[in-house]
């Protein structure tokens, strides 16, 4: 996201708006793994290359306020993968999950 169009990650982004700063994020930021996520990847059998193509590509769903802060889920038609933002560089996976 370009400097004259901030975003304050602290407020409900709209579905576009978070599709367009992941995009952003995924392409030059920061993107961060916390331990849950990681476990349910490795239970689920799920490759940080399936939750980057999920960033890249999936629907993002309106947000949920949770644990202080908004989360999105973003879907494709077999991932899901919940994420919150820490800025507008970086993003930290939350979850993930597959659809079958």
């Amino acid at each position: 996201m370009s400097d004259e169009k901030r975003v304050d990650v602290s407020k409900r982004l709209s579905p576009t708006t978070a599709r367009q700063l992941i995009v952003s994020i995924v392409e030059s930021g920061s993107i961060s793994i916390i331990d849950h996520a990681k476990a349910r990847m490795l239970e689920r059998v799920i490759s940080t290359t399936d939750c980057m193509k999920a960033l890249r590509s999936g629907r993002v769903d309106e947000p949920e306020f949770e644990h202080g802060s908004w989360r999105y889920r973003i879907q494709t038609r077999r991932l899901c993968v919940v994420v919150a933002f820490r800025s507008e560089s970086e993003l930290v996976m939350v979850s993930t999950w597959r659809k079958d």
